[in-house]
């Protein structure tokens, strides 16, 4: 296995006679014992718990545990970084179900530093100090752990992101996985996370807030809480270095509209949780990337899954953000596959999507400068009233790879009648600014927003993109400011500054 490296202390906790002493050592491959730590077993729960003194990266190791005549030894240990990996079916997805599966597979061998784990699929209505199951010990990676079947372990994403993570650092990593397919984040939350957004102390199939009503009979895996109960809370020791998560399909059809609040409440959740059962081990903003969701149907009118794209940044575009601090997210609007046998909502390039998740990684968690970890994102616009243009303007330099791709829509209004989306075509993208045409639209401009689809765009083919080749995130703005008077107009020169959604907010630059 691979336990986390200093600064922080590994946990290492089992179970014992209750009162009973129980002692650890460390000791290098040679049999030099580099460490010793004694505890007791506590009563009446039978755990006991030690904190390991800071390890720098390396190994191997073995370590073992005394009670007494009895004993067990685990060995091939070594300190790196350690992830956890958590989601539903497109986190569940294995090696051998993505693109290029058998040169990946072909491949793992050549990574034996990046070890490997994988919680199976359990549920309970209490929550447990234990997993019930697991799919994948502590392993080395090799064609059949990485590809042992569909949606069933280890996780593509997972793998991708923990091997590129060792590309760049150089050093061990352990993967723990723990994802189930089709279920809504309800399910990861604990009680307490899901009070904070209003739903009730239920936490059975009744459980939604007060005036939203359910979009479908909650049972087995979707009810609330009881996956964290049973496949996140027996983790909770373990020192983490960070989180990965992909998950959102499920609730764009259940609660859609609350996910701003229940996705940042999971994280801060987790992160207190993880942090107090580590015994602070592991640190408080505990850093947590996510996938931001792909695509579905090619020609659904239904915008859920851009209100859920939306919600997973809460309601801000990009992070990290005042919401979400020490978040980073990798989009993936642009990788959808329509011919994928897993469905179209399960797309196989996972490689896209790892790289971009650890580009996040290694700026966020890891702190690399100068890093651009994500795509360009508006700062601000101009209303050319007279010439019916608007400028966007840009994080980055920008490159308009599909000029006939449709993504910017405008929302209009003549005065009298109701605010309605409009296409607004590109004119132009120069540099960080983005003319767009709104030769349709009224002298009322109420809304701007880009990629608002299920299906925004063809594959790695949307509007823009930035030098480095990641794509301009999605954005709403229904708030612009209504259109100048005539007065304004000539005093401003038929322009009008519109300030944009995240302009504070980090922008990897």
């Amino acid at each position: 296995m691979v336990l986390q490296q200093e600064p922080a202390g590994a946990v290492v906790w089992g179970r014992g006679e209750p009162g009973a002493a129980v002692t650890v050592l460390l000791s290098e491959d040679g049999g030099l014992v580099v460490m010793k730590k004694t505890t007791w077993v506590k009563e009446p729960s039978g755990m006991w718990i030690i904190v390991l003194d800071p390890m720098g990266q390396g190994g191997p190791y073995a370590l073992r545990a005394e009670q007494g005549s009895e004993n067990v030894t685990l060995r091939d240990i070594y300190f790196g970084d350690v992830w956890l990996c958590s989601g539903q079916s497109n986190m569940a997805m294995t090696v051998l179900q993505i693109t290029n599966a058998s040169r990946e597979l072909a491949a793992a061998a050549r990574y034996p530093y990046v070890r490997v784990f994988a919680a199976a699929p359990a549920r309970s209505e209490a929550e447990l100090e234990d997993l019930e199951r697991i799919d994948l010990p502590w392993s080395l990676p090799t064609a059949e752990n990485l590809g042992h079947g569909n949606f069933t372990h280890f996780s593509a994403v997972c793998w991708l992101l923990g091997r590129y993570l060792y590309e760049a650092l150089r050093y061990p990593l352990g993967l723990v996985e723990a994802a189930w397919g089709g279920t809504p984040i309800e399910a990861w939350s604990s009680p307490r996370a899901l009070r904070t957004c209003g739903f009730p102390e239920d936490t059975g199939s009744s459980a939604v807030p007060p005036n939203i009503s359910s979009h479908q009979h909650l049972s087995g895996p979707q009810t609330p809480s009881v996956l964290w109960n049973a496949m996140i809370h027996p983790l909770l020791n373990m020192t983490l270095r960070g989180v990965a998560w992909y998950q959102g399909e499920a609730n764009a059809f259940l609660h859609t509209d609350r996910y701003n609040c229940t996705f940042p409440a999971l994280i801060a959740d987790w992160r207190r949780a993880f942090h107090a059962g580590s015994a602070g081990q592991t640190e408080p903003l505990l850093p947590f990337g996510f996938v931001q969701l792909s695509t579905y149907r090619r020609q659904s009118p239904d915008d859920s899954f851009a209100r859920l794209r939306w919600h997973q940044t809460a309601d801000l575009g990009v992070v990290p953000n005042a919401k979400m601090p020490g978040t980073f997210m990798a989009v993936a609007m642009d990788l959808g596959d329509e011919r994928s046998p897993y469905g179209s909502i399960h797309p196989r390039d996972k490689q896209n999507v790892a790289h971009r998740l650890q580009l996040g990684a290694r700026a966020v968690a890891y702190g690399e400068k100068n890093l651009i970890f994500q795509g360009p994102f508006p700062t601000g616009a101009i209303l050319e009233v007279t010439r019916a243009l608007l400028n966007v303007t840009y994080t980055q330099e920008l490159v308009w790879r599909q000029r006939d791709a449709p993504g910017f829509e405008v929302c209009c209004s003549s005065g009298s009648a109701p605010c309605r989306w409009l296409p607004a075509p590109v004119v132009t993208a120069e540099s960080r600014t983005v003319t767009l045409a709104l030769g349709g639209c009224g002298r009322l401009v109420l809304g701007l927003r880009y990629a608002w689809a299920e299906w925004p765009c063809e594959y790695e083919s949307c509007a823009l993109y930035n030098s480095w080749g990641l794509p301009a995130p999605p954005f709403l703005l229904d708030t612009l400011p209504a259109a100048e008077t005539p007065e304004r107009s000539r005093r401003a020169g038929g322009k009008e500054l519109l300030l944009l959604p995240g302009s504070s907010c980090a922008q990897g630059i």
